[in-house]
């Protein structure tokens, strides 16, 4: 079947940030993104007009970059403007934080200066659980939890010290340094862990290089400004770099 003749289906699933749906090849799930922005898990939660837009085609560039370097990903190809194709997957119930520099809670809980630089990278895992606020952990917590094999956490931290520098230089050309990101993964049919969920600024810290502001989902967060304005900053820079 070829992706043209894909047809929406049944809701699977609505988010903090998108809505899931089954299409009519088993194989693929259709990702409708939503016009809002949440905070604290999903506790605060506001309509942001054209969000979707800004995500959908963020996560297109940077997803068919990945792919592009030879990543494992889920992503097939955007639908339109705010709708994107991929491969089903069965999602790994963990949160995979990299920190290139120290921001957010990394801040707070180790005391350090805002934007001090993390050498090496500092890789977290979080169980991913809004009721529980996602807490931290540890590798011995996973297998004993039986969340993922030790097979398994090996792939997940190979990816992903796999993925931080190919995200690092493209961000680095474009004026902008990538603070931290979080990343979910998930099996697909051949039981091969790839990675899913999205690439935007709803699920990393984006500084620009010039002017130190935000272009992140920090700005929803602290009320500090327009969201979509950052977003659109990151957009038309990944737009000029890597073309329609």
């Amino acid at each position: 079947m070829a992706h043209t003749e894909i047809e929406q289906g049944n809701l699977i699933i609505a988010g903090k940030a998108k809505a899931l749906y089954e299409t009519n090849n088993p194989e693929f799930i259709w990702v409708h993104n939503l016009d809002q922005a949440t905070a604290l898990n999903g506790k605060r939660k506001e309509a942001v007009a054209d969000k979707a837009y800004y995500t959908n085609q963020i996560s297109r560039y940077l997803f068919e970059y990945l792919n592009q370097k030879g990543v494992p990903t889920h992503y097939v190809e955007s639908l339109n403007e705010t709708d994107s194709l991929v491969h089903r997957l069965t999602m790994l119930p963990i949160e995979v934080v990299t920190r290139n520099y120290a921001s957010g809670h990394f801040v707070s809980r180790f005391d350090v200066e805002p934007m001090f630089p993390l050498e090496p990278t500092v890789l977290e895992f979080y169980y991913k659980s809004d009721a529980l606020d996602d807490p931290f952990m540890n590798d011995s917590q996973i297998l004993a939890l039986n969340l993922a094999s030790l097979e398994s956490i090996t792939r997940i931290k190979d990816l992903t010290h796999q993925i931080n520098p190919l995200l690092n230089q493209l961000f680095d050309e474009i004026g902008i340094t990538l603070v931290d990101f979080k990343l979910e993964f998930g099996r697909n049919t051949d039981d091969v862990i790839v990675l899913g969920d999205e690439l935007s600024p709803d699920n990393m810290r984006l500084v620009d290089q010039t002017t130190g502001d935000s272009l992140d989902k920090d700005v929803f967060r602290q009320k500090t400004g327009d969201l979509t304005t950052g977003y659109a900053q990151v957009l038309t820079r990944l737009q000029a770099k890597l073309g329609e």
